[in-house]
C-alpha cells in the first residue's frame, strides 16, 4: 500500500438508515487520521494526505504497540472534562510541533479506530467486507492487548441500540452515527458510508480563499447546489487549520463569485469544510469545521 492512502468517505443523510446488513458506529468529533506502522516508526496521515505526525506525536508513540505493516483508519480525539472537545482538536491540528507537545501534556489525544486497511499478516484488506475487516481489527487489538489511547469504536447491528447511542452520547460530544453495510469493501474516495449528525450541516468543497494562503480570511466554497460562495470571517483556529493545507497548494488565479466577491482560486486535494445548512441560502456561509 502506497502513502498516502485515499480514505473512504461518508454522505450526510437526514434520518437514520434502517435495513438488513447495516452496522452503526458512534461518530466521534475529531480529526481524521490514518495510522501507518512502518518498519521503524509510526506516521499519521490526514484525510487529504498530509503527514501530521509531529503534532500528534503522543498517538504516534502509542502506535508503536502495533506490529509493522499495520495501517489503521480512525479519528484523533481529545477529551476535556470528560467530553469530546473539537476545539481542542483544532488547536492541536493547527499548532506547531513544540506547541503540540505542550497541549498533549495538558490534554492527551486518543485514537478512535474504526477500520483496518492493512494487516501485518494478511496485507492489504481493503477488498474484504466491513464485517471481515472489523473482525481482523478486533482480533489484532485483543491479541496484542492494545489499550488506550488506541481503542476500537463500538459497533452494533441493533437499530434500537444505535438510536440510544444517538440520543444519549451527544452529552459527551459524540456528534452522531456512521452507518456501514456489512458486505461493503473499503473504497477510497467514495462516499460509501452514511452519517447522521445532530448539527444541521452540509459538506462544501474549498475552491479558493481571501487573504493569504497561510492565514485565509474567508474561504470560497462550492456548495452542494454547485454555487460558489464566500464564508464568513474565519476564526483563528479555523484559519490556521485551513492555512496548513492551502499554503502547500499552488497559487491560483483571481476569480469572483456570482455576487461579485473576489477570491483567489486554489486546487487542493479533497479539502472539505462543514457549513451550517441554514446559511447556504445566502451569499455568505458559516464554516463550522475543516475536515
Amino acid at each position: 500500500m502506497d502513502w498516502p492512502v485515499s480514505v473512504a468517505l461518508a454522505q450526510a443523510v437526514p434520518t437514520l438508515p434502517v435495513g438488513p446488513d447495516l452496522h452503526y458506529e458512534p461518530k466521534f468529533d475529531g480529526h481524521r487520521l490514518v495510522m501507518w506502522r512502518t518498519t521503524e516508526s509510526v506516521r499519521l496521515q490526514t484525510r487529504s494526505g498530509r503527514d501530521v505526525t509531529p503534532v500528534w506525536m503522543d498517538l504516534a508513540l502509542a502506535g508503536m504497540q502495533l506490529p509493522p505493516g499495520t495501517v489503521l483508519d480512525g479519528e484523533g480525539v481529545i477529551f476535556v472534562d470528560g467530553r469530546v472537545d473539537f476545539g481542542a482538536v483544532q488547536s492541536r491540528a493547527a499548532s506547531t510541533p513544540a506547541r503540540a507537545r505542550i497541549l498533549a501534556e495538558e490534554h492527551p489525544a486518543h485514537y478512535a479506530v474504526f477500520d483496518i486497511l492493512q494487516h501485518p499478516r494478511d496485507g492489504d484488506v481493503r477488498g474484504r467486507s466491513y464485517v471481515r475487516r472489523r473482525a481482523l481489527l478486533e482480533e489484532l487489538l485483543h491479541d496484542l492487548e492494545v489499550g488506550p489511547p488506541i481503542q476500537a469504536v463500538p459497533t452494533t447491528t441493533d437499530v434500537e441500540t444505535a438510536r440510544l447511542w444517538y440520543e444519549s452520547l451527544q452529552a459527551i460530544g459524540i456528534e452522531g452515527l456512521v452507518v456501514k453495510a456489512g458486505r461493503s469493501t473499503y473504497r477510497g474516495g467514495a462516499r460509501q458510508w452514511r452519517k447522521v449528525r445532530h448539527a444541521e450541516t452540509v459538506d462544501a468543497v474549498v475552491v479558493g480563499f481571501t487573504g493569504t494562503a497561510a492565514r485565509p480570511r474567508h474561504l470560497a466554497v462550492r456548495l452542494p447546489d454547485g454555487r460558489v460562495a464566500l464564508s464568513q470571517t474565519l476564526t483563528a483556529p479555523l484559519a490556521a487549520h485551513a492555512g496548513a493545507v492551502l499554503r502547500e497548494a499552488e497559487a491560483g488565479r483571481p476569480a469572483r463569485t456570482r455576487s461579485g466577491d473576489e477570491y483567489s482560486t486554489v486546487d487542493v486535494q479533497d479539502l472539505v469544510v462543514e457549513v451550517l445548512a441554514g446559511t447556504t441560502r445566502h451569499a455568505v456561509v458559516t464554516v463550522t469545521r475543516v475536515r
